[in-house]
Order: C-alpha cells, then sequence, then structure tokens
C-alpha cells in the first residue's frame, strides 16, 4: 500500500509591496507569499498545497502546517472520497489543535493547506484535474466528504444529496461546456489602491479591451479620493462595464453605509468585506441599506459555520469562497452546498498569489456537479504570479480557461521556490 513518507514545508514570499501590487486599505504593503507544502510518497506522484499570507505571518503558518507532520506521515495515500474525508476529520478533529480555534485561524488554514495537498495528490493519481475527479464522484461521495456537524439548521445531509442528484443528469454537457467555453472572469489588475489616476484609468480601459466586462476597484481609504476614482472609471469604461468596489473590512457599519451612498451615482455593483468578517449582524444592516447594490464577503471567513449564518441571516448577496482560508476542499464542498441551497451565487476570491489556480477548479466543480447554473457567477482574476506555477491559471477573452492538466494546479516551480525562499533565497539576499 503506497504511504505518505514526509511532509516538507517551504516559506516563500514574493515581494510584491515594491510596485505596491495587492495594495488596498487595510493592507497597504503586501508580500503575496505561500506556506507551501509538498506531501511526498513512495510510489509516485507528489501532493502540493499552500496558505495564502501576505509576508511576515508567513513563518506562523508555515510553523502550524509543520505540527501537523506526525499525524499525516507514514499514513496510506488517499486517493478515494473515503480516504480523503477521513484526513479531513482527523485533522480537524485534533482535540488538541482544535482547542486553538475552534476550526478558524492559522491551525485551521494549516490543515486546509494539507488537506488541499492531499486533494491535489489524489488527482494527479487519478490522471484528472481536481474540478474533474471531484465533479466524476457520486453524489453519496460528495456528501460524504463534508461535515454537517453544526449545519443541519440549515441544511441536512438529505438536503445536500437532493441538490446534487438534480444537479447530476446535465454534469456531461456542463462539463464540455467549460472545455469549450471558459469559465467568466474579472479584473482587480487595475485596481489597487497605491495606483495612480493616470494607471487606475489606463490599466481599466486595457481590462475591458482584453474581454472583461467586470472590474473591481479598492477602496475605504479616504472618501474623497474613493468617488474621484470611481467617477473616472465610470467615465472611462461607460455604463454597461460592471465595476465591484472592495474596502478589506475597513469600515464600521455606520461609515460604511455613508461612503456607499456617496458612491452609489456610479453604479457600484457590490461593496466587497464592508467591515469585519465576523459581523454577521453588521453585514446583514450594510446590506439593507445599500440595496440594490450587492454586499459581497467570504475571502476571510473563517468556516462554514460563519457562513450558515451569513447565509441564513439575508447578509451576504454574493458568497466569495477562499481556497486557502477554511479547511482545504472538503469544507469548501460544504460551503458551495451551502450556497446552493440558499440561492446565493458563488464568486471565488482570488487575489493572492496561487488562488487564481485554485478557486478555477472549486468554480467549475460547482458549475458541473452542484449549482447547475453560472448564472450571476465570476471568478477574480489578479494577472500577475502566474508565471511561477507549472500549471498556471490562463484567462482569454474575459474568460477563465478549464485547466487540463492532473491535480489541483498548486504547484510552484522549482526555481521559484529557490529564488523566492526566505529569509535565503536570492530575491531576499539582495534587499
Amino acid at each position: 500500500m503506497p504511504r505518505i513518507v514526509g511532509l516538507d514545508v517551504l516559506d516563500i514570499r514574493f515581494p510584491t509591496s515594491r510596485e505596491l501590487d495587492g495594495s488596498d486599505a487595510m493592507n497597504p504593503d503586501p508580500d503575496y507569499s505561500a506556506a507551501y507544502v509538498v506531501l511526498r510518497t513512495d510510489d509516485g506522484p507528489f501532493g502540493y498545497g499552500f496558505a495564502f499570507t501576505i509576508g511576515r505571518g508567513n513563518d506562523v503558518q508555515a510553523a502550524a502546517i509543520r505540527a501537523l507532520g506526525s499525524m499525516v506521515v507514514g499514513r496510506p495515500v488517499p486517493d478515494t472520497a473515503g480516504a480523503l474525508a477521513a484526513l479531513s476529520r482527523d485533522l480537524v478533529g485534533d482535540s488538541q489543535l482544535r482547542w486553538l480555534g475552534p476550526e478558524k485561524g492559522v491551525a485551521h488554514m494549516a490543515i486546509g493547506a494539507v488537506v488541499n495537498a492531499a486533494w491535489d495528490l489524489a488527482a494527479r493519481r487519478a490522471d484528472s484535474p481536481l474540478w474533474s475527479f471531484l465533479a466524476a464522484m457520486s453524489p453519496e461521495e460528495i456528501v460524504g466528504l463534508v461535515d454537517f456537524r453544526y449545519l443541519t439548521d440549515a441544511l441536512t445531509e438529505a438536503e445536500a444529496l437532493a441538490i446534487l442528484r438534480a444537479a447530476a443528469p446535465g454534469r456531461a454537457s456542463r462539463a464540455a461546456h467549460l472545455r469549450a467555453a471558459g469559465y467568466r472572469a474579472y479584473s482587480t489588475s487595475a485596481g489597487w489602491l497605491g495606483y495612480s489616476d493616470e494607471k487606475l484609468v489606463r490599466l481599466a480601459k486595457q481590462a475591458v479591451a482584453d474581454g472583461f466586462d467586470m472590474i473591481k476597484l479598492k477602496v475605504g481609504a479616504a472618501i474623497d479620493d474613493d468617488v474621484r476614482r470611481l467617477r473616472l472609471v465610470r467615465s472611462a469604461v461607460g455604463p454597461e462595464v460592471r465595476i465591484a468596489v472592495d474596502a478589506n473590512q475597513r469600515w464600521d457599519v455606520g461609515p460604511a453605509i455613508e461612503w456607499m451612498r456617496a458612491l452609489a451615482p456610479y453604479d457600484p455593483y457590490w461593496i466587497e468585506e464592508p467591515t469585519s468578517p465576523d459581523d454577521v449582524l453588521g453585514h446583514r444592516a450594510i446590506a439593507e441599506a445599500v440595496a440594490p447594490i450587492r454586499v459581497a464577503t467570504g475571502e476571510h471567513v473563517q468556516n462554514r459555520v460563519v457562513f450558515k449564518q451569513l447565509l441564513a441571516a439575508g447578509a451576504l448577496s454574493v458568497l466569495q469562497l477562499d481556497a486557502a482560508r477554511v479547511g482545504g476542499v472538503n469544507e469548501n464542498v460544504a460551503i458551495l452546498l451551502l450556497a446552493a441551497k440558499f440561492g446565493v451565487p458563488v464568486c471565488p476570491h482570488a487575489g493572492g498569489v496561487g488562488l487564481c489556480e485554485l478557486v478555477r477548479h472549486l468554480a467549475m466543480f460547482d458549475y458541473v456537479a452542484v449549482s447547475g447554473t453560472d448564472d450571476g457567477r465570476v471568478i477574480e482574476w489578479v494577472d500577475h504570479l502566474h508565471e511561477h506555477f507549472t500549471d498556471p491559471a490562463v484567462v482569454r477573452g474575459g474568460r477563465y480557461l478549464a485547466p487540463t492538466r492532473p491535480g489541483f494546479s498548486a504547484r510552484i516551480r522549482d526555481e521559484s521556490l529557490e529564488r523566492y525562499a526566505f529569509p535565503d533565497g536570492p530575491e531576499w539576499r539582495l534587499t
């Protein structure tokens, strides 16, 4: 029986703060980083995963992943739905680690990185891209991946099974459509807060020329600046292009409402992360006050239980799951099922190194096997750092191409690992 024989962790950081790529009102100087995991096996393919951070926290995140080694090394390679479910349950349910959360924070993200690496390994062994590997499972196998504890007042196993069975007849045609047409994307690359007005307008026009019908701007530092920036972009791209805005948790509830009323004349499509990601009631108050502007959140929502509350309270109208924030693929399957139950579109967060690579698989699985629709759904696109991955995300004409290579697309190129290793890689020795 093949086994996992090693768990390696590398601290990889990219100096994106030098050009203010990724900058926003709450995070003015991010260095996009990956606490990177390699699951080594004794018989063939390895598995790759990571937790995304923005710099100094990466050493803490890497240490948390290393702490999982004794629970993973020596296990049989998990290459079936049942084995992947068992690995997730064992890691999430460990009582001593769970005490640090429960099911949130650095420890939970570490579990997510390892669980995602296991899924990458399983999909590689099956010679299938993750989205297709997952969508080929039976409804019963998919339901078996999910921990329904704390969810059954909103979503039962029977309801989840009914959702998946209802979507099953059209799986093949939707998968064929993805391979032929891809999945709609929107661009955040134009709207970083540290960019000048000239650069903002130029990049917004370029995004539209490249086929995007939606772009996103960072807001939240100064209301007059945001009004000016949104006015300039709206004038540059015209009334038909959707413009989302993202405050990155900058505001209290009252200021969020005031700010969005000031921006409303320029027709923002959604306001993303207007306040603390833990504030369910605050999100609901904002949603009620700023409608018909949508409220979007999720990249910092720490687990399925908080998503359940946001959905049940009507506190969001766009759900932005993150591939590396919660406990990996298994928990994201639970979140997708919750969103389908409440009829809320999933538009994944991808603003970070490797997140575009990962979340496209989850969105495509949702379309093929869960929600059965791509209406109102779009995946974020940030056009940098893809060159460091062996299976980089590709967007053409404003649409993500469906991945065809086996795995979860998480593997970073060896030369990039060497160059950007912190603190001893050549990129960091020069600073």
